[in-house]
C-alpha cells in the first residue's frame, strides 16, 4: 500500500467543500478543505484538518478563531482559488460574523473558536466551538475522485 493509493481510496469518500478562513492582524487567510465534520451537538463543536504545510496553520494558531464555509454549487472558483488551482491574484470579498470572516452566500457559515488542537500525523485537527452560524438555500458543491461533481436531481422515493 502506497500513499497515492491510500489518496485515491480515500477519494472515494463523497464529500462536500468548505473554504476555513481566518484574521490575522486585520488580513483575512483561507484554505479550502473536505476534511471537517461535526462533533458535539451540546456543546456545538466541529472539527477542521489542517496538514503541517499549509500557510494557514500557523494563522490559526495564532489567531485561535476560524470560520468553516459550506460552499454552494455556483461557488467553485471559490474553491479553486483557495486551493491554489487558481494562480492569477482575485479579489475576494469576505463578510463578518460573530467578527470573524465568512464566504458570502456560502450554505453554510459557521464561526469557531479554537478550544484545542492534536498533531496527528502530518496534520492539526483544531476542534472549534461554535459561537454563531448563518444558512443559506442552495445546491452544495461536492467533490467525488478528485474532481468536482454534482448532485443528481431525482424523484424523492418515500420508504413505507
Amino acid at each position: 500500500m502506497d500513499s497515492r493509493q491510500f489518496r485515491t481510496a480515500m477519494g472515494n469518500f463523497t464529500t462536500g467543500v468548505t473554504v476555513i478562513v481566518t484574521e490575522l492582524d486585520g488580513q483575512e487567510y483561507g484554505m479550502t478543505a473536505n476534511a471537517f465534520m461535526s462533533l458535539s451537538l451540546d456543546p456545538m463543536k466541529v472539527i477542521i484538518s489542517v496538514g503541517e504545510n499549509a500557510k494557514i496553520l500557523s494563522k490559526i494558531k495564532e489567531s485561535g478563531k476560524f470560520s468553516v464555509n459550506i460552499l454552494s454549487a455556483d461557488q467553485q472558483e471559490l474553491s479553486m482559488i483557495f486551493a491554489g488551482q487558481i494562480k492569477e491574484p482575485r479579489k475576494v470579498d469576505f463578510d463578518y460574523l460573530d467578527g470573524k470572516p465568512v464566504i458570502p452566500n456560502a450554505l453554510a457559515q459557521v464561526t469557531c473558536d479554537v478550544s484545542s488542537e492534536y498533531v496527528e500525523g502530518d496534520h492539526t485537527l483544531f476542534v472549534g466551538d461554535v459561537t454563531d452560524l448563518c444558512l443559506e438555500e442552495g445546491d452544495p458543491l461536492v467533490f467525488y475522485g478528485g474532481r468536482y461533481c454534482s448532485l443528481a436531481k431525482e424523484e424523492q422515493v418515500v420508504y413505507k
